[in-house]
């Protein structure tokens, strides 16, 4: 989806969407960046970004099949009833197209401006996803952990069904959280796709470990797309090029794959011409479609 730079309007929203789900795609992406903060190295894809529950929200309402993903919201930066409501209610008026990517965050000043600290960050997230998931399908719910509380309470309408939560994070100890916890893993921008196959192993050894099966999980590449670019890399070239590559990562153990224009700066950045960036979406969807 267009989130980031001077192309992410909803008129471009909307339209790659549509198209999206005309030509067949599975599933439409956002991503989350709460701030800025100024002077930082981040990169140009980080500048501008629209809200993803929001967008999600919005596009859900022109569209009818096709899913709907963040890859990630930062839960320290939201209070758990609040997100569970938040997202519950998306599930509902998506008709249960929802797919929520959740992570930890690793900006300071974004845990400064939500007044949480960064320690313990790791710890905080296990619990949170499990109150989560209370939310969503115990009544009444009553949970007492080290970082969060509720009294008895009722929280309605629940979600129908349950969205999967899908976890990010490149460290060891966070791959072997997403196969402990979640319903499947995500790839960070700045993974190195030739070595994959790496981190889908230790997630499913850990899901093994913990008596879970690890050919339930789901394995999402976000595939920074740079067409036209180095043939070298992973995802940059020619279409027939990239959708090669597509096939390579599918070997790994890839499950899905999404083309991430944002994070490729002739797109997502706020100095991209928007009429130039649509305009080569509007390729990029033709050629690659499933």
């Amino acid at each position: 989806m267009p989130v980031s730079g001077s192309w992410a309007t909803p008129g471009t929203m909307a339209r790659v969407a549509t198209r999206a789900e005309e030509l067949g795609y599975d599933e439409v992406w956002t991503f989350q960046r709460l701030l800025y903060p100024v002077g930082h190295s981040m990169g140009s894809s980080y500048r501008s970004v629209q809200d993803p529950i929001v967008t999600l929200s919005y596009v859900a309402g022109v569209t009818s099949r096709i899913q709907l993903g963040v890859a990630v919201l930062n839960l320290p930066f939201y209070s758990p009833a609040m997100l569970a409501k938040q997202l519950a209610t998306l599930q509902i008026v998506s008709g249960g197209r929802l797919d929520v990517g959740v992570g930890l965050g690793w900006v300071e000043e974004e845990f400064a401006a939500s007044a949480v600290p960064m320690e313990r960050r790791g710890k905080r997230a296990e619990e949170y996803v499990q109150l989560l998931r209370k939310l969503w399908t115990e009544d009444p719910v009553e949970h007492k952990g080290e970082f969060y509380a509720l009294p008895p309470v009722h929280q309605d309408p629940k979600p129908a069904p349950v969205p999967p939560i899908l976890m990010g994070g490149a460290a060891p100890v966070a791959l072997r959280r997403a196969g402990r916890l979640a319903d499947g893993w995500i790839s960070s921008s700045r993974m190195d796709l030739t070595k994959i196959h790496e981190q889908i192993s230790m997630v499913k050894e850990s899901a093994r470990e913990a008596g879970r099966d690890p050919g339930a999980l789901r394995f999402i590449c976000r595939g920074v797309t740079r067409p036209g670019s180095d043939s070298s890399a992973p995802l940059a070239g020619s279409y027939e090029k990239i959708r090669q590559d597509v096939a390579a990562l599918a070997e790994q153990g890839v499950t899905e794959v999404f083309h991430d224009l944002n994070f490729n700066p002739e797109f997502g950045s706020v100095d991209a011409d928007p009429a130039v960036s649509m305009r080569r979406a509007e390729e990029a969807l033709e050629a690659l479609k499933p």
